[in-house]
């Protein structure tokens, strides 16, 4: 496939760190890919959840099944924009290694550990585990990624800490939240799919789970037309035991949706904009965008889910406790660090050579815990406290 003109061209990168030479059958971001796929950070996503913490049921969504979820569909739309698909598929893989155990749960509780201590950011920790925490290489700390796919990889990130990026690399990835640019087509493109994907398996897995009903799903338009086509078409899974049959196909059907109301009006902002480069389009206002009726009932479906599914008492009492075990875990690693692993108990060592030991310190346990899987954390809990709080 012929890539676009405001597509990101592998041969047109804006490079590594740390410079090396080209692979001979690979393109740089599927080289980046590769590299992801193999990281430790990525095989730990398969214990790291979503919603549901990981003892809670085998069938549940994962950082991992979600991150392949997000790929698929950002593969799909990217193909018919003509944008880069490598590219999109290693952002979306490589877009949570940085969760912590306990999905946001976790993340808000490491947050509110390290409020002293320059805040913790999901997206940011991910662009820590690419950058500094992998260890595979001889010559540098993290992967050495392209600066597309570190781009694409930081979502958010707050003023602060894109000014202590720009220090540490002028005109790098954290430059874009300061000078108010948006991150390369592809990078957006993940961001929505992102938004798609998790919108239709937290409709799968809450009725799964038996926490919200098709009944209640019936307020929101977005996935109710789907159910109702469903029936009018095949009446016969209006009966109680082929209720999965219609979940599924009405979820099918909205994703079907979603998918090609992004690329119409996706192609017709492109249409109009006619950015000549990736570099131009990255001046332009976001181009991957719904149309604007899908996009209310996006919204309506995201407060449906917020309500019904995130604030569910069952869901809620998980998550105070998730937030337990990880402020535990903080202030016991601070206290003794000696029950963490080696190269972790070195590294909180050696910051006190830091002119900041106590923030350079509760960094090193930050990193710690947000790469626990959730199995991990909830046993070294148990271990350190004596409480099976999970």
């Amino acid at each position: 496939m012929t890539l676009a003109v405001f597509a990101c061209d592998p041969d047109r990168s804006k490079g590594r760190r740390f410079a090396q030479e080209p692979a001979p059958t690979r393109t740089e971001f599927q080289r980046d890919r590769d590299r992801i796929v193999h990281s430790t950070a990525f095989r730990r996503l398969v214990y790291k959840t979503q919603v549901f913490l990981n003892h809670e049921g085998d069938l549940f969504r994962t950082r991992l099944t979600h991150s392949l979820e997000v790929a698929q569909l950002g593969r799909s739309i990217a193909r018919s924009l003509r944008l880069n698909e490598d590219l999109v598929e290693t952002i979306a893989l490589a877009h949570d290694l940085g969760h912590t155990p306990f999905g946001h749960a976790g993340q808000d509780a490491l947050n509110e550990c390290m409020l002293e201590h320059g805040g913790f950011e999901h997206n940011l920790q991910s662009l820590r585990v690419v950058d500094t925490l992998e260890e595979r290489y001889p010559q540098f700390d993290g992967l050495n990624l392209t600066f597309e796919t570190r781009e694409g990889i930081l979502k958010h990130c707050s003023p602060t800490h894109a000014q202590a990026l720009e220090l540490v690399e002028p005109g790098g990835v954290g430059h874009r939240f300061l000078a108010r640019s948006q991150p390369s087509l592809e990078a957006q493109l993940c961001n929505l799919a992102d938004e798609i994907a998790y919108n239709a398996h937290d409709i799968d897995d809450g009725v799964r789970s038996g926490l919200i009903t098709l009944e209640q799903l019936q307020d929101v338009a977005l996935f109710d037309d789907f159910r109702r086509e469903t029936l009018a078409e095949f009446p016969h899974l209006q009966e109680q035991a082929q209720g999965r049959r219609l979940l599924y196909e009405a979820i099918r059907r909205m994703l079907s949706s979603q998918v090609y109301d992004v690329i119409a009006a996706t192609q017709s902002a492109l249409d109009a904009a006619a950015p000549r480069s990736a570099d131009e389009a990255r001046q332009l206002p976001r181009m991957l965008q719904f149309g604007e009726a899908m996009q209310d009932k996006s919204k309506v479906l995201k407060k449906f889910l917020f309500v019904q599914l995130y604030r569910h008492p069952k869901v809620m009492e998980m998550t105070a406790l998730a937030k337990q075990v990880v402020r535990e875990l903080f202030a016991l690693y601070l206290s003794r660090p000696q029950e963490m692993q080696g190269r972790f108990l070195a590294r909180l060592q050696a910051t006190r050579a830091e002119v900041d030991e106590a923030s350079a310190a509760a960094r090193v346990v930050a990193d710690y815990i947000a790469g626990m899987t959730d199995r991990f954390a909830a046993r070294e809990h148990e271990r350190l406290t004596g409480l099976k709080l999970l």
